[in-house]
C-alpha cells in the first residue's frame, strides 16, 4: 500500500510538471511556433527552444540535422560514396525527442491533410520503418528550423 500511495504521489507531480511545462511552452513566442509542427510537443518545443534558441547558429537547415545526429555517416574511398548510418553525433535527448515525435506522426496523422503526407507515404513504401521515423524525425528538424528562423508559425 505504500508503494501504491508513492506512485500516485508521483504521477501527481509529474501531471504537475507537464501542465506548467505546457503552459511555459505556450507563452514563449519561439516555443509556441513550434507547437504548431505535428509531432513536437510542448517538451520537444521547450527544449529546442532552450538549445537553439531561434536558429540563427545555424546557417542551413542541414547544419541543425548534422548538430542533432540526424544525417547518415559517409565513408568515401576511391571516388565512391556510402552513406552509413545516422551519425548519433550531438544532442541524444533532443534526436530522441525528434525521434519519439516522428513515430506519433507515422502512427497518427492524417496523411491527406498535410503536405508531406504523399511523401511519408511513398517512404514507407519503401524504406524500413526505423529508416522511416528517421527521416522523419529528419523532415521534422528541417521545418523546425524553418519555423524558428523565419518568425512565422
Amino acid at each position: 500500500m505504500e508503494l501504491r500511495t508513492e506512485w500516485g504521489k508521483l504521477e501527481e507531480q509529474i501531471g504537475s510538471i507537464n501542465r506548467e511545462l505546457a503552459e511555459s511552452a505556450k507563452r514563449q513566442d519561439l516555443s509556441r511556433r513550434l507547437l504548431t509542427i505535428p509531432g513536437i510537443g510542448p517538451l520537444t518545443a521547450t527544449a529546442l527552444t532552450a538549445a537553439i534558441g531561434n536558429a540563427t547558429a545555424f546557417y542551413k537547415n542541414r547544419d541543425l540535422e548534422a548538430w542533432l545526429g540526424l544525417v547518415p555517416r559517409q565513408h568515401s574511398t576511391g571516388g565512391k560514396s556510402r552513406l552509413l548510418s545516422i551519425s548519433k553525433r550531438g544532442d541524444p535527448y533532443l534526436r530522441r525527442l525528434l525521434i519519439h515525435g516522428a513515430r506519433s506522426v507515422l502512427a497518427r496523422v492524417k496523411r491527406d491533410e498535410h503536405s508531406f503526407g504523399e511523401w511519408l507515404n511513398k517512404l514507407e513504401a519503401r524504406a524500413p520503418q526505423n529508416v522511416a521515423v528517421v527521416a522523419m524525425a529528419d523532415k521534422l528538424a528541417r521545418i523546425a528550423w524553418a519555423v524558428l528562423t523565419s518568425g512565422r508559425g
